[in-house]
């Protein structure tokens, strides 16, 4: 097994035990989740362009939301996709409600993005894997591991590295990624 997946398994298993312990009126399990997702949930609200205000009306509501629910999970592990989902029909709501024009693109439920977003999206995504697989190992697994880690203490446990050297690395991996990246 690759040690991405490795890396991804504990971390939904790390999770799953934290949304048990919440279930079970853990304050800081409750706490470690708070911290783990508020960054992807202001970023999904900030996404559809929604101020201040309205992102963190769209994070509460998302974290209410969980706590309404919270004995009905039925995978604790996949708790990030549950909240992201809630997270962007809240953003969804609100954006409609302020009358936000920014959103990402038509994102009703039953709409999908026009073809051309869809093939500009998958050929820069093929970009991106193309220059990914053309970096260094080092700073393939850095930058993939990044992607599943929620925080550079968990990342640098499992790339046993200082903590203090995740940035000055992630820096220069991006760094090339974007030189090997066509214009």
């Amino acid at each position: 097994m690759a040690l991405e997946e490795e890396l991804h398994e504990q971390l939904d298993e790390a999770t799953a035990d934290l949304v048990v312990r919440a279930r079970d009126g853990d304050g800081a399990a409750w706490s470690r989740l708070v911290d783990r997702y508020s960054g992807l949930l202001w970023s999904i609200a900030r996404s559809f362009g929604l101020n201040e205000a309205d992102g963190g009306d769209v994070v509460q509501m998302t974290w209410l939301r969980l706590i309404e629910r919270m004995d009905q999970i039925a995978e604790p592990g996949a708790v990030g996709g549950w909240l992201a989902t809630t997270a962007r029909r809240e953003s969804l709501r609100t954006a409609q409600r302020s009358g936000t024009r920014r959103l990402p693109y038509d994102v009703r439920e039953d709409a999908a993005p026009p073809p051309e977003q869809i093939l500009l999206a998958r050929e820069r995504l093929g970009d991106v894997a193309a220059a990914l697989q053309a970096l260094p190992r080092r700073c393939q697994v850095l930058l993939r591991m990044l992607a599943l880690a929620p925080s550079y203490a968990e990342l640098a446990a499992a790339l046993d590295i200082p903590i203090g050297s995740i940035g000055p690395t992630r820096a220069r991996c991006l760094d090339n990624l974007q030189r090997r990246l066509p214009r």
